[in-house]
């Protein structure tokens, strides 16, 4: 696949590679491969492994964490009502945190070879190869590590009995928009909302790239204005 001067081998190990393209990274990133084999990202057979995560590792690995926060506001002196309402709220919070990272994170502009670099294996692969199965949710290894800058942050705010629950609430969002991404891609749901979702998302795949950042839902594009526009969006419906 060539893009001006530089060719990108698609055969060969990618993630060094992509940095070359420099300012012509962006519009090769946004020409999608359709395809169930992922491109190999490293030469180091340790490396590569830590890219490619099974979806249901997600849930596996993060709902007993959530379990044993609940439970831990709960024995700090919080009924079964307040640390199901607090859940709730971290769920909501996680859905404009979900949407500010899309929007503002994964879709930044590149341009220079570590940026374009650092961008391909935050998100810029998702969409070269948005059916790679096995780089669709979360690496849980990297997961765990940003899950401490936001734990100390709801520490700030919160108390530490609340911290917990309003922390497990969050994490539970997390979880919930990893597994809902992964169905977009894979599932086929025959009924709304989950195939209005799925034609939403993949709209903002393979026809307008810089809108329509919501997964979960599309609240937050409503409320700041990223949907897309009415007549991509009757092509959707």
């Amino acid at each position: 696949m060539v893009v001006k001067e530089f060719t990108v081998d698609l055969n060969k190990p990618l993630v060094l590679q992509v940095g070359h393209l420099e300012e012509h990274y962006q519009e090769w990133v946004h020409q999608p491969v359709v395809s169930k084999e992922g491109p190999r990202f490293f030469a180091n057979d340790t490396m590569e492994f830590l890219t490619r995560t099974k979806w249901w590792a997600v849930p596996v690995i993060w709902l007993p964490v959530v379990c044993w926060l609940f439970a831990k506001s709960v024995r700090m002196g919080h009924t079964i009502q307040e640390v199901i309402l607090m859940a709730l709220f971290g769920v909501f919070v996680w859905t404009l945190i979900e949407y500010s990272l899309h929007r503002f994170l994964f879709h930044i502009e590149t341009r220079s070879y570590w940026s374009n670099t650092a961008h391909y294996l935050i998100h810029g692969c998702h969409h070269k190869h948005p059916m790679d199965s096995l780089r669709l949710v979360f690496p849980p290894a990297g997961a765990a590590i940003i899950c401490v800058p936001f734990w100390n942050v709801v520490a700030f705010f919160a108390s530490p009995s609340t911290t917990p629950a309003l922390f497990a609430g969050g994490l539970l969002g997390y979880v919930m928009y990893d597994c809902t991404h992964y169905y977009l891609h894979h599932g086929q749901p025959s009924r709304d909302p989950a195939k209005h979702l799925k034609r939403y998302h993949l709209g903002h795949h393979f026809r307008i790239q810089d809108k329509g950042f919501g997964i979960t839902s599309s609240l937050w594009d409503a409320v700041f204005g990223t949907l897309p526009s009415s007549k991509i969006a009757a092509k959707l419906s």
